[in-house]
Order: structure tokens, then sequence, then C-alpha cells
């Protein structure tokens, strides 16, 4: 499929070609769902703890005598009746990740790129650098494209730009609805929300060879998922 490059300023400087296979499949809602679900769960902690009548410090004597008093029995201060006792069934740390299939996992990805591309929100722009680092300039080049929403940038692989990714990063962290993505590292639940999504042209063209070189690494049928 065919696509526009953009400037930092907003025009359009020439077309590329995006490889229909990334960004042109038909979108399937419930990958995207089962694929941004397994994103949120594993990013859980899991750290969420109550103590059980065992490990609330306290007595185990009884607070008063069996019988006699016209009172019910009684047994511990700890029990989880009183106030300041145990929890009963309460939460234990525990572990909320899991793994999903790694080419259901490209195929989300793939999904999530293809549905901004059918929306229009999806962009390639030039690849263009903030020597100093600043905020400012950073910002100035986003509103050459819209208002103030959502945005996702994703840069191609650092290698030897590393000091140039650095620096957009370093621009970008006093915006706060702004991230960045790398190619390596896309997130499905970052492009699905992302309002705009604005490719480094470098990064669509590693995206698209990456996928390409995958394609068909399996001897599987997508026709089911795609």
């Amino acid at each position: 499929m065919e696509t526009a490059v953009y400037s930092t300023m907003g025009q359009e400087l020439r077309k590329i070609e995006l490889d229909e296979d990334v960004f042109g499949l038909k979108v399937n809602e419930s990958l995207l769902w089962y694929a941004i679900n397994n994103e949120l769960a594993n990013k859980r902690l899991g750290t969420a703890c109550t103590k059980d009548r065992g490990e609330v410090h306290g007595s185990n004597a009884k607070p008063y005598k069996q019988k006699g008093t016209g009172r019910a029995r009684r047994g511990d201060k700890k029990s989880p009746l009183l106030v300041g006792g145990g929890t009963v069934f309460g939460p234990k740390p525990r572990d909320f990740s899991y793994k999903m299939p790694k080419i259901e996992k490209r195929l989300a990805v793939k999904t999530a790129l293809s549905l901004k591309a059918h929306t229009g929100t999806l962009k390639v722009i030039e690849d263009f650098a903030v020597e100093d680092g600043k905020t400012k300039k950073l910002f100035g080049i986003l509103q050459n494209f819209g208002s103030d929403e959502r945005t996702v940038i994703v840069l191609n692989e650092a290698g030897k730009d590393n000091e140039r990714i650095n620096m957009i990063k370093r621009a970008g962290r006093n915006i706060p609805w702004l991230s960045f993505l790398s190619t390596t590292r896309l997130r499905v639940h970052d492009l699905f929300y992302g309002r705009r999504v604005f490719l480094f042209e470098t990064a669509a063209k590693e995206i698209s060879e990456f996928y390409a070189a995958h394609k068909n690494r399996r001897n599987v049928t997508l026709e089911g998922l795609a």
C-alpha cells in the first residue's frame, strides 16, 4: 500500500510503499482484545497481601473464659470475626502474567497497525532530531499535526542513532500525552489507544522488513486470525 511521508512542518514530501501484509490486514477485534489484556496482565505487580489469623500479631489466649459469662464462645482476638483480626481468603502475592503465542502476538501488532492505517490516524514522518533535547522544539513539531491528543511516536532501532533517539525521548518526557515505542518493542495497547500514531520513515521500513522476514516462518494458517 502507498502512503505519504510528511515533513516536520506537516507537509507531504513523497510517497513510499508499505507492506500490505503488515498495514493492510483485516481488523480482528477479538485478537486485539486478547493481546491488550495479555499486556495489561503482564504489567500487574500482584503484590497485594493480607494476613490470615495465623499471621496476625497477638496472643493466642482466650479473651474470657468459655462458660459462665453469658457471652458467645470466643477463641482468640485474632479471629476474623473481630476488628483487627485476620482476613478470610484475602489476596496473596501472585503472578498474573501469562504467555501469548508468538505468532498471535505478532499478528496482533500488525492488526493494530492496520487499524490505524485504515482510520487514517497513522502517519509516516521523516526522521528528525532534537539536538538540544528541548521539549519546546518537539512540542512545536507535534503542533504542526493537530491538537494535543494522545500520541505515540514509533522510533527506529537505536543502533548508530542512539544519541539522537535519546535526545528525542528526553525532549518528550515533559509531554504527558506523548509516549514512545521502538520497532523492536511495539505494544498493542499503546498503538490501539493512541489517537495519533507517528512512524519514523526508517521505523516504517524496519517494521515492514521484520514482519516480512517472519511472515512464513511456520507452516500455519492465519485465515482464522486475520
